[in-house]
């Protein structure tokens, strides 16, 4: 008896090859993107494109600035003194506040009165370098949505490194870049931890604090160095409730003020309350840095100052570039291991260790 195998069934429903879904992306697009930034733009071009107002041109020659690979220095430079004549006649303002004072909001709003009165604006963020991954997050233009959108504004963010001459290498340079373009306004925030505002404050012309009310910060920012940097403090976030409490801490942080020694310039920092939610008091803020601007340019302060910044600038430069030579060398690379482990085990003391491969260095 033999077994026939049973068919199976055989159905009249059946499923044809449909049409496939549309690419998101045109494969040709992405084929032109791609050809487009491998070729890399001229120094003399990118120079034009800056001085003509072009952004793309600008955020090229930002980003070379910003490199660290040494190939890139000499086609940097060459860009940076190409603009330097066509560069310093903007105001620089430093904006600085701990986390969660409303900078990104405050800059956005105070950003886009600017540009009502015909300026045009450049806005630096520095964000502060992981010292455990040194990965930054630079996340302040999803934070600035109506000012992004602007014609006349530009944004960018940039890490700040693990030196205060990596601050100076990114925002310095890149503040004669932004002038260069056009740019008549350059904001630079940063928060206020580390050595950032210190960088800062020494490559502006006016330096602006932000304070929130209620947070149980009034002691605390009247005891931090930082006030004396200060040429005005604004305490943002005065609306709703908060008003009260804003008026409270404005009149402390004005008592405070007067604690400290008169500024060279001539000019008595000021005490101001402000809600960039409703922008209330935002007119005020430039109504007081145009008063500051007035009297430093009368007496010569603002360009005695603008001087000394260029001097220590360059100064800082040359630390971080010796730093750099010297964790580069080849021979010092391989001592160093070594010195490093008869430090641990305390053969020999941190400060005689220097001392050798210093001597090792300048050989």
């Amino acid at each position: 008896m033999t077994l026939t195998s049973k068919k199976a069934p055989s159905s009249a429903l059946q499923e044809k090859a449909g049409i496939s879904q549309p690419e998101s992306i045109s494969s040709q697009s992405v084929e032109h993107i791609q050809h487009s930034r491998k070729i890399q733009p001229s120094a003399d071009a990118l120079v034009q494109g800056i001085l003509a107002g072009n952004i793309t041109a600008l955020s090229r020659a930002i980003t070379l600035v910003e490199s660290t690979n040494p190939m890139h220095l000499a086609k940097a430079n060459t860009i940076i003194n190409s603009c330097l004549p066509h560069a310093n006649q903007s105001v620089r303002i430093g904006i600085t506040g701990v986390p969660g004072v409303g900078k990104s909001t405050f800059i956005e709003a105070f950003g886009k009165h600017l540009t009502s009165l015909g300026k045009k604006v450049a806005v630096l963020a520095v964000d502060p370098s992981s010292t455990i991954s040194h990965g930054s997050i630079l996340g302040d233009k999803t934070r600035m949505e109506e000012l992004v959108k602007d014609p006349n504004a530009f944004i960018r963010p940039s890490a700040s490194g693990e030196t205060l001459g990596g601050v100076a290498r990114k925002t310095r340079e890149t503040i004669t870049l932004c002038e260069a373009a056009g740019f008549d306004t350059i904001i630079i925030e940063t928060v206020g931890v580390g050595q950032s505002e210190t960088a800062v404050h020494s490559m502006v012309d006016f330096f602006l604090l932000l304070k929130i009310a209620g947070a149980g910060d009034e002691l605390q920012g009247i005891k931090r160095g930082i006030m004396e940097m200060a040429d005005a403090i604004i305490i943002n976030k005065a609306d709703g409730d908060n008003i009260k409490k804003a008026q409270f801490a404005k009149v402390e942080f004005n008592r405070a003020l007067h604690l400290f020694p008169a500024k060279k310039s001539g000019w008595t920092p000021t005490t101001a309350t402000c809600s960039a939610l409703t922008s209330e008091g935002i007119p005020e803020v430039w109504n007081t840095i145009t008063e500051f601007l007035k009297i430093t340019q009368t007496n010569s302060y603002f360009f005695e100052k603008r001087k000394e910044q260029n001097q220590f600038w360059m100064l800082e430069t040359i630390n971080d570039q010796l730093k750099s030579n010297f964790f580069t060398n080849p021979e010092i690379h391989q001592l160093l291991e070594s010195t490093k482990k008869a430090v641990q085990n305390d053969e020999i003391s941190p400060f005689a260790a220097a001392t050798i491969l210093l001597e090792k260095y300048f050989k």
